[in-house]
């Protein structure tokens, strides 16, 4: 599973890709309009960093402004993945966007219809947000089950990015419901290195080397 981080902060993606652990980057209007920097030097520079797949998400809601921002954003880079919205004009956007040989990762997945209609459509990637889904008492990870056994029985090729995610627990289920990709904030990567153990483990190995006074 890839592991991709969900922030448009350059300092958090330069941080990740040092620790050798993360794959891609998903990015979002809020997520851009965070940083208070100009948009298109900005986003230049995370694809640069990032090894792996950007997604840059279109802020048009209609078919026509979508393909125009579509195409812009696939410009800026080679791993640019178009995000677009999952809604009816969003589908079409997939269709001819996909048809020009561009990539795009539908965004915005609430349920399992969304999700297969988006498949069809031709979406390299679908994201379903599941902590949004947990926050209205819905278990958002049985969505990225269904979505995973449909894809799988189905044989389509898109791939399950779960997105919204909130804990490390999150991570876990989501990499044993068979999610090909899990995007998430840079507190919960840090989350997933600690453990009190590992911790305690640690200080007792170097006071034990402190009390012999050897060096290396």
């Amino acid at each position: 599973m890839k592991i991709f981080l969900d922030t448009a902060s350059v300092s958090e993606l330069k941080e990740g890709v040092a620790l050798g652990v993360v794959d891609g980057v998903t990015t979002n209007p809020s997520l851009i309009a965070k940083e208070k920097r100009p948009f298109r030097p900005l986003v230049e520079e995370i694809c640069a960093i990032v090894p792996g797949d950007v997604s840059l998400e279109v802020v048009a809601t209609d078919f026509e402004g979508m393909v125009k921002e579509g195409e812009e954003l696939h410009h800026i880079a080679p791993n640019v993945v178009v995000k677009c919205p999952l809604t009816k004009d969003g589908l079409k956007a997939v269709k001819h966007l996909t048809g020009k040989g561009i990539r795009v990762n539908q965004t915005l997945c609430f349920s399992a219809t969304q999700a297969l209609l988006s498949a069809k459509a031709g979406a390299y990637y679908i994201s379903p947000f599941l902590g949004r889904l947990d926050d209205i008492a819905h278990v958002g990870m049985d969505l990225v089950r269904d979505i995973c056994e449909i894809y799988r029985v189905q044989g389509f090729t898109t791939q399950v990015l779960a997105a919204s995610i909130r804990n490390p627990l999150h991570v876990v289920d989501a990499a044993k419901a068979g999610a090909h990709v899990v995007t998430m904030p840079f507190a919960v990567l840090e989350q997933l290195m600690k453990h009190p153990l590992t911790d305690l483990g640690l200080k007792k190995f170097l006071d034990d080397w402190a009390k012999l006074g050897e060096k290396i």
